[in-house]
């Protein structure tokens, strides 16, 4: 094995013990057998390795976390994304921070064959996102446009229609009409939908003639549900068994991405900065026969949320063993603790008549009348103090202080739940279902 010296970094008397740690870490496994042939003797022995490794890593960033940051962020004049901010802590500092080469390799095995590096990401991330500055800035960065957003608008502009893998984004008469459409796969997530939202979400917050968003789930090709809409089955979990769905490309860009910019909007540059500085705008969702896990998560940051009389909501984290990004933050201000507890860890299924699923839905409406529903929604939401008077309230309901620190606990909650042994056991028993 290489071995490489240890960097130079803000605290070089705590530095030595975790790179010791890493160095017995990358040891064991460059000569143990991979994760699904080792005996219950050698998964021990790594498993105390890592718990020391990573004792020292939450040791150090809870002195070091803002220098480590502004480091990576030359005093916090850059602004990196998630998964930027990631990679260079690896390079800067790879006794702390799984290598690329390394996450790569976890990439490449199923979700149960992994070692679980992502841990070490969630760790550092909850750090920088625990730190008032560090965090701050990080959320900032996340709510500024991609550059896909940004290679796409001209066209975008001058055509009024961007068709991606997952999202279909048309803009009619003022309004952004954003139409999920994996239609073999129930608009279930998967990375690519979450590079497409955000994408498709940047871009209709970036053009000045929109002043609406709709978002609605396409017809299925899905045999059993062939030709009706669906607007999502949540996270994929055949994704999620094969180790496709990541901490930080997935799970975390989700919320901080395209999700934050639902509530807060994108942070650019624009005529009136001056008064707000993000460009943000009223969104309404559309509800067709179902919005599980995922789907039910996106409701609660949604300005009018419309359900067909027939469909219904659910929230199965504690069936998947995962944690539902921030649907624990949001869903009780909608039904209370009571309800929340009751979709959330018992699957309770919410029917869109039912009187507790009024707390999430505006309006229910039959079938065949939503096309007509969504049109009023949408003149409704036009007038010009529905954004200032849409800030305040998420000022007042979602602060950003508090959303920081959520997003913290759960950066390390949700990649522990990842590598959970129920997780892998339930998702490899859902792999092979149709949803």
């Amino acid at each position: 094995m290489t071995t490489v010296q240890p960097p130079q970094t803000p605290v070089e008397g705590v530095w030595p013990s975790l790179y010791e740690a890493a160095a017995r870490v990358d040891g064991l496994v460059a000569t143990l057998p991979a994760p699904g042939g080792r005996s219950p003797e050698q998964r021990a022995e790594i498993t105390e390795a890592k718990d020391a490794a990573r004792t020292q890593r939450v040791r150090f960033l809870a002195e070091h976390v803002e220098a480590v940051y502004d480091r990576l962020t030359e005093g916090r004049t850059r602004s990196l994304r998630v998964e930027e901010l990631v990679e260079a802590a690896a390079a800067e500092f790879p006794s702390l921070v799984p290598s690329a080469e390394r996450l790569a390799s976890d990439r490449s095995r199923r979700q149960a064959d992994k070692e679980g590096y992502e841990i070490d990401q969630g760790i550092f991330l909850k750090a920088v996102l625990g730190s008032p500055v560090a965090g701050s800035h990080l959320l900032d960065s996340m709510l500024r446009p991609t550059r896909r957003a940004l290679e796409l608008l001209p066209e975008f502009r001058r055509t009024g229609v961007v068709e991606t893998p997952s999202v279909r984004l048309e803009r009619w008469d003022g309004a952004a009409y954003l139409t999920m459409c994996r239609d073999d796969c129930l608009n279930a997530e998967d990375c690519q939908q979450v590079d497409d939202m955000e994408t498709v979400v940047d871009l209709a917050l970036l053009d000045p003639d929109i002043e609406v968003g709709v978002l609605r789930g396409g017809e299925m090709t899905h045999p059993r549900y062939r030709g009706k809409r669906v607007f999502s089955a949540g996270i994929n979990l055949k994704s999620l068994h094969a180790g496709d769905i990541s901490l930080v490309d997935f799970l975390l860009r989700r919320e901080l991405g395209y999700i934050h910019k639902l509530v807060r909007g994108v942070l650019t540059e624009h005529e009136g900065a001056w008064q707000a500085r993000t460009v943000e705008k009223p969104w309404i969702a559309a509800v067709d026969t179902f919005a599980i896990g995922g789907g039910m998560q996106l409701l609660f940051v949604f300005d009018h949320v419309l359900a067909a009389s027939d469909s219904y909501l659910t929230l199965p984290a504690a069936r998947e063993g995962i944690v539902p990004g921030a649907g624990n933050f949001r869903l009780g201000r909608h039904t209370g603790p009571r309800v929340s507890r009751q979709v959330i860890l018992q699957g309770r299924r919410l029917w869109a008549n039912e009187p507790d699923a009024r707390q999430v839905i505006d309006e229910v409406v039959e079938p065949d009348e939503m096309d007509a529903a969504v049109t009023r929604s949408v003149e409704r939401l036009r007038s010009p103090a529905v954004v200032a008077n849409r800030r305040m309230l998420n000022l007042a309901e979602e602060p950003p202080e508090e959303f920081r620190r959520y997003m913290s606990e759960f950066a390390l909650q949700q990649a522990l739940r990842l590598y959970g042994e129920d997780v892998i056991a339930k998702v490899g028993r859902f792999a092979g279902r149709s949803a």
